[in-house]
């Protein structure tokens, strides 16, 4: 998929209704990303209003990846932290669609957070991901260390509890 774009994403309306689209399809999937199924359209589009503007305020980045005009995957960089944590972002959202998942998408997503993150001035890089079906194989041969397990951590989007895995990475150093 070497035609695959990476670019900082806006708060357009074409773009936030591919947001939301892809939301939905997270959620009803099993994707555990906050949310709730069923997840209705309002409120997966207030939320990534509401992370377009955080993202306008220099707060978060939220990158996508395209094919053309079609949003293929995303990412969110998180990069609001208190004073004492100015070294540090956090990796969120990370979702690609279902029919191009397996194609290295995510992958890419991951590696321009990155090196944005390093751009940024950042040296570690954290994330939790979903001990039941999340992406703890992509994170761990992204070079992620897990600190370990909490467990029930958040409900799965159909019901029951899931744990979750606590990673970490330094990054834009030297060895």
């Amino acid at each position: 998929m070497s035609s695959i774009e990476i670019n900082a994403l806006t708060r357009d309306s074409a773009t936030q209704l591919m947001l939301a689209d892809m939301l939905i399809e997270t959620v009803a999937a099993g994707g555990s990303v906050s949310f709730m199924h069923p997840l209705s359209r309002q409120e997966a589009a207030a939320f990534w209003d509401r992370s377009l503007m955080a993202a306008e305020k220099g707060e978060r980045a939220v990158l996508g990846a395209w094919a053309g005009d079609a949003l293929l995957g995303t990412v969110t960089l998180l990069l609001d932290f208190p004073d004492n944590q100015p070294h540090r972002a956090e990796i969120a959202k990370l979702m690609t669609r279902l029919e191009h998942r397996g194609k290295g998408i995510a992958r890419r997503l991951m590696r321009a957070a990155e090196t944005l993150a390093v751009e940024k001035g950042r040296t570690l890089l954290v994330l939790d991901t979903a001990t039941e079906e999340g992406a703890s194989g992509l994170y761990e041969k992204l070079g992620f260390t897990l600190t370990g397990e909490i467990p029930d951590f958040a409900l799965k989007p159909h019901g029951g509890l899931t744990g979750t895995l606590i990673y970490w990475k330094r990054i834009g150093q030297s060895p």
